[in-house]
């Protein structure tokens, strides 16, 4: 048989030694697992490993959720004993009612059982309990306080500890549910995570009887298969073999990346994207330090020689010089998978700091990665901001703070800020430990090097410019060219040259004639003077830039 996963050795632990008798179980909570629900190993739902793991001999077993109510799943003679039980025809649904009427059934089996009857055993579990419960961060909400000190009495009650009770909550993310839960000293939290490259494996093992069809080209290859989608759920990967298995279509090597990049997105609902590897550190112009010292950072990491890594990067410079474009290149040099963070941040009031607990959830599944966060000046929150959102901010960059310091990540996750007002991170985001290694890139310094681009560029359009271009219209060259807007004069050349039919030398004259810089040049200058003074290494910045960093 299969062994346990990880999270259910570590409650059975909790469980065994009496450190609590209520649980809150959150993460992936929803998936499938390998479980010894029967004679040998099978899927099941976390609930059925509650129910026939957990609490096998159970005298009763209830279930709770806001949309199926109040549930028997073990022992409704038992229950149905109760005098409450029988005067109540239709058992509540509503939250508040319904916990009501579950606090007074406990209360009576432990009043029984104090007049010395025969004590029962008695489980419970609450399905998403945060919509039963929820997180409302300063809120005086008096029913909801009402109703979550109820829930957490079951676990601090001394009548009710001292009797056969235990209760499972059960919630998405720990995030989203009411700190009062949460922060309850009687109470322990179990994360369910994302499966291991072992755990789905041995899922696969399991699942490959029913889909030979779709996994014949990986039927003695089920570990490298489980290597290559780690981040996707059990769930998931079934529903993919399932449709396979229709079709009749064998999984292959070559789909594998584009499948697990479809399975995890899918998975993580529209919070992340992965950078597609389609360019290498060689599309990268005219930085030819920096190139290095990438390829170096990323030799050490192929060799696992992990303690030299940066635990991030800082990528920083005025609006248009390529910092996303940078990174796309790290992505197809690396050969690891390159995570964006998106849309995290979230109206609902506790959502946005749930939705970042699922996407630190899944980096932490995905082993080696490259994480980007763009705009991080606006995305990575501030330490106070006073009553202006009610904390969120505040919330979240404590969430970022504490994930990007975890030593135990450094050659796992790589983070990479990206920002042309890196001065508006907080300080103590950028500090050593968690930003080692801070990337200026900056406009070109020279009419060639302004040239040199603006031919890199054209050329990916089949517009071919001359050596001798440069040498007749070096005056126009545009000084402090970002490669923004040299793109935009690249498509404004191969435009010329496609619509008046001109030959690229005439088309180039044309295009630079009465050329204005598309930012302000004061605003291109105080952004280079930013990321000047913020370079880890001198050797980053030209030699021409060198004397912002002086002011």
């Amino acid at each position: 048989m299969a062994a346990l996963p990880r999270w259910a050795n570590e409650l059975m632990s909790l469980y065994g030694c009496d450190a609590a008798n209520q649980f809150i179980l959150y993460g992936n909570v929803n998936d499938r697992a390998v479980l010894p629900l029967g004679a040998g190993a099978s899927l099941g739902s976390l609930y059925d490993f509650l129910t026939k793991v957990m609490m096998p001999r159970f005298d009763v077993v209830i279930s709770y959720d806001a949309g199926n109510g109040i549930r028997v799943e073990r022992g409704s003679e038992a229950f149905s004993s109760w005098p409450g039980a029988r005067e109540t025809p239709e058992w509540p649904r509503a939250p508040r009612a319904a916990v009501e009427f579950l606090t007074r059934y406990f209360r009576y089996a432990a009043n029984l059982a104090r007049l010395g009857q025969t004590p029962l055993q008695i489980g419970f579990y609450m399905k998403a309990a945060h919509l039963v419960a929820p997180a409302v961060p300063g809120a005086l909400n008096y029913d909801l306080n009402a109703l979550t000190l109820l829930i957490r009495d079951w676990s601090t009650d001394e009548a009710l500890r001292q009797h056969s009770l235990v209760t499972w909550l059960i919630s998405d993310n720990l995030n989203d549910l009411h700190p009062i839960l949460v922060n309850n000293p009687r109470a322990a939290s179990v994360e369910i995570p994302l499966p291991s490259a072992d755990e789905l494996r041995d899922g696969i093992d399991v699942l490959a009887p029913h889909y030979p069809a779709a996994l014949q080209n990986f039927a003695s290859a089920h570990d490298r298969l489980a290597a290559q989608l780690v981040g996707a759920t059990l769930t998931s990967i079934e529903t993919l073999l399932r449709l396979k298995e229709r079709e009749k279509k064998a999984l292959a090597d070559d789909d594998l990346v584009s499948l697990k990049k479809e399975l995890i997105e899918r998975d993580a609902a529209g919070l992340i994207e992965f950078i597609e590897p389609v360019k290498t550190l060689d599309d990268l112009h005219g930085q030819p330090t920096i190139v290095k010292w990438l390829r170096q950072d990323i030799a050490l990491w192929k060799q696992n020689d992990l303690d030299a890594l940066p635990m991030g990067y800082l990528i920083c410079g005025p609006v248009g010089t390529g910092k996303t474009f940078l990174v796309e290149c790290l992505a197809g040099e690396a050969g690891v998978p390159v995570v964006k963070l998106k849309n995290f941040r979230d109206k609902w009031v506790g959502s946005s700091e749930g939705n970042l607990e699922k996407i630190f959830r899944l980096l932490n599944a995905l082993g080696r990665c490259f994480v980007f966060v763009d705009e991080a000046d606006q995305a990575l929150g501030k330490r106070d901001t006073g009553n202006s959102d009610s904390g969120l901010s505040g919330r979240i960059y404590s969430m970022f703070a504490a994930e990007m310091s975890r030593t135990e990540n450094r050659g796992r996750i790589i983070w990479i800020l990206a920002s042309s007002r890196p001065d508006l991170i907080e300080v103590d985001l950028k500090r050593p430990g968690r930003i080692d290694v801070k990337i200026p890139i900056f406009p070109s310094t020279t009419p060639e090097e302004a040239f040199t681009l603006l031919r890199a560029l054209a050329k990916r359009r089949g517009v071919t410019l001359a050596d001798s271009t440069f040498t007749e219209l070096a005056p126009l060259m545009p000084s402090l060219l970002t490669p923004g807007a040299a793109e935009t004069l690249a498509v404004k050349l191969y435009r010329t040259v496609r619509v008046d039919s001109l030959d690229p030398e005439e088309a180039l004259r044309r295009s630079l004639t009465g050329y204005a810089n598309p930012v302000p040049v004061d605003v291109l200058e105080m952004q280079i003077g930013l990321a000047a003074r913020e370079a880890s290494d001198v050797d980053f910045i030209p030699e021409m830039f060198r004397k912002y960093r002086e002011g």
